[in-house]
């Protein structure tokens, strides 16, 4: 045993602990208690030899008849059928979901195409030039008074003139 001044006494045991060697306490340190009875310890009875039953049914549960490998065979054979399936579903949902998005591209750029048409189409069409070729070359005139018949409205959106109108 070696000691380093009054208070610690080193045992070498191989674990890390010390003791105070003052008449005070009797104070343990380190990360392991030390076993008050080491005795009891040697005389605990060993595990028990395993039974002949126990040990057929452990050897059962271990062994795998026809029946169960059939079974897990089968089982697996359902999973793989259905996984496959589930990936099929899942690549058919994203190429639909990528031919959506080019038809849709598509429409919009069909719309701006469209609506710039109609644009182009807006600013060609003069009305003044319309209204001057109608009085000069086609000699229309703008209706009087007299002219102007009203027919009440019924609810409709269009009126049908089934016979001719009055002077």
């Amino acid at each position: 045993m070696a000691q380093t001044g009054k208070s610690r006494q080193y045992r070498s045991t191989g674990k890390s602990e010390y003791r105070r060697s003052d008449s005070r306490s009797a104070y343990v340190a380190g990360n392991t208690v030390r076993k008050l009875d080491v005795v009891e310890e040697i005389h605990k009875p060993r595990k028990q030899e395993l039974s002949h039953a126990v040990k057929k049914n452990r050897d059962k549960a271990v062994y795998m008849n026809l029946g169960y490998v059939l079974f897990l065979s089968a089982s697996l054979l359902v999973a793989g059928i259905v996984l496959i399936g589930y990936i099929r579903l899942q690549s058919e949902i994203t190429a639909s979901v990528k031919h959506i998005a080019a038809m849709e591209s598509t429409l919009n750029s069909l719309k701006v195409s469209n609506d710039e048409e109609y644009s182009r189409i807006e600013s060609s069409v003069d009305l003044d030039e319309i209204r001057r070729i109608a009085i000069t070359e086609l000699g229309m005139t703008y209706p009087n008074q007299d002219q102007i018949v009203t027919i009440p409205d019924e609810g409709s959106d269009y009126v049908r003139q089934l016979a001719d109108i009055d002077d």
